[in-house]
């Protein structure tokens, strides 16, 4: 529900506020393209790590992998064609999705593959037929522009490195460790220049143009995990989330992921309605669970609007991708009641936002700033929470709120001099006149609290 359309959202496995969104990717470019995937569409390109859901722009996608049998291929369409590259026809019919798991048959090369997650960690599920070529490629150019990648075999069961990229937000960078269920036989490492094939831990690779294979022999329907922990902070980050998902029963996981979203989900108990109006309203819920995502690693440490490490303090969690035009009137008020928890981390993260930019976020992505959409309504998401009781730095927040309201813009300069904008004074004038005035509203509410 939702991949159609303009709906924008994925089918992959995420955990409520998870760090990690792993789901196929079906396309590449264009505003139906913003979440990677879209129904219409019968080409998977590979499974990343992390997704927008429900978003205007395009961005994320990171860490590509895709199981593929024969001769390796690291181009996903080569001459023009899927059939010559790594990408893979498939069928909804074959296609399966439940909170917390993924699954779908890849016609091409006959694999089944699925998919489940921890909070920080990817766990992928690939069936092969019988061969002695098993690949599962590593495409770090996938999707936005590359401003630096790497990769480093370490052993014959475990890589790491990291993806720099430029999209809708100007600088993000995702840290990954991945481990294998079985030992690799024979891998390639290439930066788009030298290709090293073979086996060696001291095949690494280093630039924009980095891709990978790492090739197993299987029986009949035989197995092949992997599993992926990301982080925003670091290398070693990534190797420290990686503690979350220790278990290679995958059927665990996926049952853990399942309890998970029961949890979350049975907040509110519908009774009296017909299937499909709960299942609208369940599917709705659940789309309420996906953002903001989880953004500190398992040690508290982040990476902070400055782009440097930072710490949170125990019990503590950082969160990202807050698209406060979207989901301050609806979304905010919803959690305010059904998750204080988080709400109040939700705000604190504003808070060191705050601290760390000169300003709260008002569409903050990736520890970056994109400034879409007008008005600055954590403000009126921090009034929200500060009426019902939700406790955090009220002095602080009320500092950070007009701090953040005299912000030197036309539209602004021009609302405090004369008290309105004029149409001369900024484009959208009308709609900010009115956003303004009204978080303007939300910190007087809050001074008087």
């Amino acid at each position: 529900i939702g991949t159609g359309g303009h709906g924008h959202t994925f089918p992959g496995a995420v955990l409520p506020f998870g760090m990690v969104q792993l789901s196929p990717d079906t396309r590449l470019t264009g505003w139906d393209g913003c979440s990677g995937y879209h129904y219409s569409d019968s080409v998977i390109y590979g499974f990343s790590h992390t997704h927008l859901s429900g978003t205007g722009v395009p961005d994320y996608c990171d860490i590509l992998l895709m199981p593929t049998v024969g001769k390796p291929q690291l181009n996903a369409i080569a001459d023009g064609s899927y059939k010559k590259g790594y990408a893979s026809h498939f069928s909804h019919k074959n296609e399966a999705a439940s909170p917390g798991y993924y699954s779908v048959h890849l016609d091409d090369d006959n694999i089944d593959a699925e998919l489940t997650v921890t909070q920080r960690v990817g766990f992928h599920k690939y069936t092969f037929p019988e061969t002695k070529e098993a690949n599962i490629i590593l495409d770090l150019t996938h999707r936005d522009k590359v401003l630096d990648s790497y990769v480093r075999v370490i052993d014959r069961r475990h890589i790491e490195g990291y993806r720099r990229s430029e999209g809708w937000a100007n600088n993000q960078v995702v840290y990954y460790y991945a481990e294998f269920s079985k030992q690799i036989e024979v891998c390639g490492v290439t930066d788009g220049k030298k290709t090293r094939t073979g086996f060696d831990t001291t095949f690494n690779a280093k630039g924009t143009d980095v891709k990978a294979w790492f090739q197993f022999h299987t029986g009949k329907g035989e197995s092949i995990s992997v599993k992926v922990a990301i982080s925003q902070v670091s290398m070693e980050g990534a190797e420290a989330n990686m503690r979350e998902c220790m278990s290679w029963d995958f059927e665990s996981v996926k049952r853990n992921a399942a309890a998970t979203w029961n949890y979350e989900l049975s907040k509110i108990y519908v009774r009296g309605k017909s299937e499909e109006q709960k299942r609208i309203f369940y599917s709705s819920l659940y789309h309420c669970m996906i953002h903001p995502s989880l953004a500190s690693d398992v040690d508290g440490n982040y990476l902070g609007r400055d782009l440097q490490v930072h710490q949170m303090k125990p019990g503590k969690s950082y969160y990202t991708v807050f698209s406060l035009w979207d989901t301050y009137r609806a979304l905010h008020p919803l959690l305010t009641i059904i998750d204080q928890k988080r709400t109040s981390d939700f705000i604190n993260t504003f808070l060191l936002q705050y601290e760390q930019g000169g300003r709260l976020p008002v569409w903050e992505l990736s520890s970056n700033e994109t400034d879409c959409m007008i008005g600055y309504h954590c403000i009126s998401v921090i009034a929200d929470a500060a009426m019902k009781g939700i406790k955090f730095d009220y002095p602080k927040a009320l500092q950070a709120m007009i701090t953040s309201a005299q912000w030197d813009d036309p539209g602004l300069n021009a609302l405090r001099k004369q008290g309105y904008i004029g149409s001369e004074d900024d484009h959208e004038s009308v709609s900010k006149t009115l956003e303004y005035a009204y978080d303007n509203w939300c910190i007087a509410q809050v001074a008087k609290l």
